[in-house]
Formats: C-alpha cells, structure tokens, sequence
C-alpha cells in the first residue's frame, strides 16, 4: 500500500511539471516577439540522412552549412563508408560547408561505448581526411559530457583528441566538442580547458532543453563559462519524442514552430558569440520515430516550423 501512494504520488508530481510546462510554454510564446531584423548568424542544417540533400524544399532554402556526427572508425566498415560518400555528395550538391562531429563507434549497438585511444582516433582522422581533404571543419566528440557517448568522465580525453585534431589539420575550425545542455555542462568544461590547455575558439551545444523549454538558462551558462564562440550544433523544435526520457519537454507541430521562433528570436541574440545555429532536422522516416524535430512530417507535408525558417532566411538575405 505504502509503495502504491508513493508511486501515485510521483506519478501526480510529474504530471503536474508536464502541466506546467506546457502552461510556461505558452506564456512565454505568446510574449514573444515577431523575428525581426537581419541576424548575423549563419543557418544550417543537422541531419544524418543523404536523401535529405535531394529534397526540392530543402535546396530552394539556400543553406551553406550541415553537419552531421559520424562514428570514429566509420571508415573501417563499407555500409558506413558508402552513406558518408553520399551524404557527402548530397552536402556538395548544395554548395554547403561540411561539420563532422565524430562519435562513438556503431560496431557494437546496444553495447557499452568503446572509445579510442589518441593514437587510435588520430589515425583513423587522417583517414578521413584523405577521402575527404575538402572538410575542413569538425567537432572532436559528440555529446562529450553525456554518459552515453564514453567520455563524461574523459574531458582529458576528449582534450587530447581536439588537440590531436588542430595538429592534423592546419587551417581547419575545430570545434572543442559538442555538448549537452545537462547539469555537468560547466564542470566537464573546465575540466576539458584544464586539459586542454588552450583556449578553445569554438564550441558545441545541442540545445534543445533550452529552445523547447522557451529558456535561456543553459546557453547563458555556457557563454559564461567560454570565451570561444558557441555553435548549436544540434536544435529544434520538438514535435514528438518517444525514447522513453524522463525529462518532460513540451511538444507538437505548433509547439516546434514556438520553438523555432524562440531560437532565433531570443538564442541566436543572446550575443554575437552565438554564431552558428544547424538545426535538426529535415524530415521524419516513419509516424513513430522515437525523435522528431523534422520540418518536413513522414507523409511529406511540411509542418509550421519550416515557415518560420523561411521567413527568417528570407531576413538574413
């Protein structure tokens, strides 16, 4: 009985945060300005799927960035290989710059991460730099301070690879590594810079708690506690997410072009550091994907978020 009421209890608690959420949600959009004025930052897009490249919708939105997060050894295994070629192919038909962010190895799905040594990492870069001399921006882990990836416990790690990286590639942006916005953010930052020892010029944040929660809180934070300039590199609006997370987020199409209009009209102005924005992503491949932040839905209509989009592009013309 004491098990069931307390059960009941959590249970009545998280519906009322999911409740108020949504509630802050819609107070702050409805105080939210309409985006004008031209932004600086530069726009692009985020997604791991080449037939996005051959979507009409897409090319007409004029984008010259995309990025995407690529396992480490990704070139050791021919089905890896052949959808980079095309994904590749399909940033090139575009005329938009690459980001490659590397991440943890697909060989072993559902398995604990297996991360590399430096001297494993830096030659399987050099690699990839030989099929590809023309990318010249990348990001050294994906999601470095998640538990997920092997490295939140590593930053020195993921120093050594960043370090690793700007000797490998004179001339090239490299990103200190993409992070996500949760409470150990600031912490494995100063413990990457203490590794590091170098002042980072650029830095990654997927930030969605932030865009979807209609906040500035985890952005702020991360602009105070780097002097680099900070990309987000993975954002958007939620429209479904069924992964089981127990951190709630306000979703639905009309919530994600909130979101989206939150992005640009108050993220990309925290400060001129903000300057890149890639946005995930286009479209979705089935009614029940477990993540969607898609503009374009499974069935081929575009959602309210892709008119924001539009119309903010059309500002930043």
């Amino acid at each position: 009985m004491a098990a069931s009421a307390m059960f009941a209890r959590a249970l009545v608690g998280a519906v009322a945060l999911a409740v108020a959420l949504v509630a802050a949600a819609g107070t702050h959009a409805a105080e939210l300005r309409p985006v004008t004025g031209q932004l600086k930052t530069k726009i692009g897009i985020a997604d791991q799927k080449a037939s996005a490249f051959d979507d009409p919708q897409l090319q007409k939105l004029g984008l010259r960035y995309a990025r995407r997060s690529v396992a480490w050894d990704a070139l050791r295994f021919p089905d890896q290989r052949d959808d980079l070629d095309a994904w590749m192919a399909g940033v090139r038909s575009i005329g938009a710059e690459p980001l490659i962010t590397f991440a943890r190895s697909r060989d072993r799905p559902g398995r604990k991460a297996r991360v590399p040594g430096p001297t494993e990492y830096l030659l399987l870069f050099h690699r990839f730099r030989k099929r590809y001399p023309d990318v010249r921006t990348f990001s050294a882990w994906n999601e470095a301070n998640s538990c997920g990836s092997g490295t939140c416990n590593r930053p020195d790690l993921v120093a050594r690879y960043f370090n690793a990286l700007r000797r490998g590639c004179a001339g090239c942006k490299v990103v200190a590594a993409d992070l996500l916005d949760q409470p150990n953010m600031v912490s494995w930052v100063r413990r990457f810079r203490r590794a590091a020892r170098i002042e980072p010029r650029y830095w990654g944040l997927h930030d969605y708690l932030d865009a979807n929660r209609l906040q500035t809180t985890r952005t702020t934070r991360l602009l105070r506690a780097v002097r680099g300039e900070v990309w987000l590199t993975e954002v958007g609006g939620i429209v479904a997410r069924r992964n089981n997370s127990p951190i709630p987020i306000p979703q639905g199409k009309v919530h994600a072009a909130q979101a989206m209009r939150f992005i640009f009209d108050r993220l990309a102005r925290l400060s001129p550091r903000v300057a890149r924005i890639y946005l995930y992503h286009w479209r979705s491949s089935t009614p029940h994907d477990s993540w969607d932040s898609a503009f374009i839905g499974s069935d081929g209509v575009a959602r309210p978020a892709l008119a924001v989009l539009q119309r903010v592009l059309r500002q930043t013309r």
